[in-house]
């Protein structure tokens, strides 16, 4: 039966043989790039539990054909010790080590190799017509034993699920220097605040978009595009076109551990992000100021009003500068008159006007906000902003106790 998304989407090199392939129901996908200590993830995930479903696990080490050949080589001595990890006892799942050193240098990088194993994983489930699981980790994370378990739970009792975010804690104490979990500590802060503020604001797409932390149907992996070759933020990109599928969930149940160190392996993200936190030798990172999700909760309100609304110019006059100069009152006149026109229903009509303003625009205004009205604040009082949101007095918690909070709130426990 002919693919078309195999056929004319998918990276087109194949890597893993059809002898090869097993009867995986659930695969999980690391890229590797210059990677030193990937056998500890793999480690962890052969220490999960064994879920109901076979289980396969494809890494991809990879470089730029204009890589430093230290790097290369470095990936070269990673794919031989893989392999004789995997040799040397039985393991309860079955792995697969890709190596390609010579990715073209427009697109090498962490987009293209999740790419890769993940249409090596579509492939697969393609030639035993099942609609598996994929799941994205990475080759610097650990995580909890029953992570296989919960996902396959997931999958099977939330049939009409396309995908879900992951949990995930980075550790805050460890063997690196201090500096580094006092980084992370103020950047995870930094994610579950964005977050959790467009939740507290009414947007429906409000989801973590962690590479290390996603899982999807074969199914909406395809019917999507697949995964995008951006050499940064492609996880955010990635589960922004399976989020408006419908029916995505958040997995709190289990939890995924990535690593807090730097790295330059990405121009933006979390390993950048504490290289620049240790290059500046910053005391408390700056975050977005709360007004921002005061006026997108005050904008977000208004969608189920719209319905059927033949005069939009009051609604819109009652919106804040900032969203006023985001978005011109013609183009949100000429809009709302679209999404009316196309729609029967309240539903249909959000359905309309949150694929308009969707994730990418909403992270835009949140930016747009911030470098014309609102400047950044500290992340601390952000932070209490968001407790107050909760009923919460955290004003005398010190950031670790202000983030072991907002994850348990994240966990609904």
């Amino acid at each position: 039966m002919s693919n078309i998304y195999l056929e004319r989407y998918a990276y087109q090199q194949t890597y893993i043989a059809a002898a090869d392939y097993g009867q995986p129901d659930l695969i999980v996908v690391l890229p590797c790039h210059n990677e030193p200590d990937v056998l500890t993830s793999l480690e962890a995930l052969e220490a999960c539990q064994s879920p109901e479903g076979y289980v396969a696990i494809i890494v991809v080490i990879n470089a730029s054909a204009k890589a430093d050949q230290a790097i290369k080589k470095h990936n070269e001595q990673t794919f031989v010790a893989c392999q004789n990890w995997q040799k040397a006892s039985d393991k309860k799942y079955n792995y697969h080590f890709i190596l390609e050193n010579e990715l073209p240098k427009k697109h090498a990088g962490v987009g293209l190799a999740r790419k890769i194993g993940m249409d090596e994983a579509a492939r697969i489930f393609e030639a035993q017509e099942k609609d598996g699981i994929l799941l994205c980790f990475d080759a610097d994370s650990i995580c909890e034993a029953n992570l296989l378990v919960e996902v396959e739970k997931l999958f099977k009792d939330q049939p009409k699920t396309p995908g879900c975010s992951i949990h995930f804690e980075h550790p805050l104490e460890g063997s690196l220097e201090s500096e580094v979990y006092e980084g992370i500590l103020n950047y995870e802060l930094h994610l579950r605040y964005y977050v959790d503020g467009l939740k507290y604001a009414g947007f429906p797409y409000a989801f973590q978009t962690i590479g290390s932390s996603m899982a999807v149907r074969s199914s909406a992996y395809q019917k999507q595009g697949g995964m995008n070759r951006r050499k940064a933020g492609e996880d955010f990109y990635f589960l922004h076109k399976i989020i408006p599928l419908g029916n995505f969930k958040e997995l709190n149940v289990t939890k995924i551990i990535p690593s807090p160190r730097r790295s330059d392996r990405v121009p933006f993200g979390t390993g950048r992000a504490i290289g620049t936190w240790l290059d500046e030798g910053k005391s408390e990172l700056l975050s977005y100021d709360p007004q921002i999700f005061e006026e997108l909760k005050v904008f977000f309100s208004s969608v189920n009003g719209l319905y059927q609304l033949a005069e939009v110019e009051q609604v819109w006059q009652d919106f804040s500068n900032s969203i006023q100069q985001f978005i011109p009152f013609e183009e949100f006149k000429n809009q709302i008159q679209e999404f009316n026109s196309q729609a029967n229903s309240l539903a249909t009509f959000q359905k309309r006007f949150y694929q308009w303003f969707d994730g990418f625009k909403a992270l835009k205004f949140v930016h747009f906000a911030r470098d014309e009205f609102y400047p950044n604040v500290l992340i601390s009082d952000a932070v209490e902003w968001l407790f107050e949101t909760l009923g919460k007095d955290s004003k005398s918690w010190d950031l670790k106790r202000k983030l072991e909070e907002l994850r348990r709130v994240d966990r609904k426990v």
